[in-house]
């Protein structure tokens, strides 16, 4: 495995590699690894000769600063995974190798990044934009993996791609969750015995909605009462529970066959998101 900490090198590496015909696939993470980066780097292995995996906690995407100084760095242990699953390039630079100079560069979306995590997150998902732009622009890969679990961000990368002509396919590769429902996420490890225990009723809650709406219940009272049901575990606050449409992420109050429900909240300190298509069985 080749790990990079600069990006001239590594261009140089994958330039060198192009010059025989490879297929280069990317995953893009901010380290803390866990089993759904793990099937990302999997996913991609299958289609691709090569796989990159970039590791950099992105500073422009926090609009929180302490939440910036609390995200989990285990380098040497995201390391020894990624060899452990044959990833060919590790790509781990500093925030001075990716950011030489101020930021000013800000990404707007439209509606899209203004509801749900842009509403509760201002300005992550301009700071997404430029690192994934970055990061695009550096490896130059034919496919790029992302998590359902960022279901939003995946659309906003997917809009990127398109509106900026890069070259690049979009893959979105399903949850990974623990044994009792939980959306593996590098915050999770965060999460107090009780927080953690009690996390679950994100998930649960997404399952409540999705009975009541096939149901036929109003979904105000389906947000009433996942609101009620998820805040009956101690520490557990939900932000928001969200119906929207998959193809294109409108709000909506109506069931259709591309529904997906989308949740966010804190268990104590740690803000948690997860979602659910209403034709998912898990």
């Amino acid at each position: 495995m080749q790990i990079f900490k600069e990006i001239r090198p590594l261009k140089a590496f994958l330039q060198q590699a192009k010059k025989s015909p490879v297929a280069i696939g990317f995953v893009p993470t901010m380290g803390a690894l866990h089993q759904g980066h793990l099937a990302l780097v999997e996913a991609s292995k299958k289609e691709n000769t090569i796989t990159v995996c970039s590791i950099f906690v992105n500073p422009t995407q926090f609009n929180n600063p302490d939440d910036l100084a609390r995200y989990p760095s285990t380098l040497s242990n995201d390391v020894e995974l990624l060899k452990k699953v044959g990833c060919e390039v590790v790509f781990c630079p500093a925030a001075a190798e990716m950011y030489v100079h101020a930021n000013h560069i800000k990404f707007d979306f439209g509606s899209l990044d203004k509801i749900l995590e842009g509403e509760f997150r201002p300005g992550h998902f301009s700071g997404v934009a430029l690192v994934v732009s970055k990061l695009l622009n550096i490896v130059t890969p034919q496919r790029a993996y992302f998590g359902q679990k960022d279901f939003q961000q995946a659309a906003l990368v997917k809009k990127l791609v398109a509106d900026l002509n890069f070259d690049t396919e979009i893959i979105l590769v399903p949850i990974v969750r623990e044994a009792d429902g939980l959306a593996m996420s590098s915050r999770n490890v965060r999460l107090t015995t009780e927080h953690r225990k009690n996390a679950v009723a994100f998930y649960h809650g997404l399952h409540k909605a999705k009975a009541l709406l096939l149901a036929g219940t109003d979904f105000d009272k389906v947000q009433a009462e996942v609101k009620r049901f998820c805040e009956s575990h101690a520490g557990i606050q939900l932000e928001y529970l969200a119906l929207a449409d998959s193809t294109n992420l409108s709000l909506t109050k109506n069931v259709t066959e591309q529904s997906i429900l989308l949740i966010a909240g804190y268990a104590g300190e740690v803000r948690l998101i997860d979602n659910l298509m209403l034709t998912d069985e898990n």
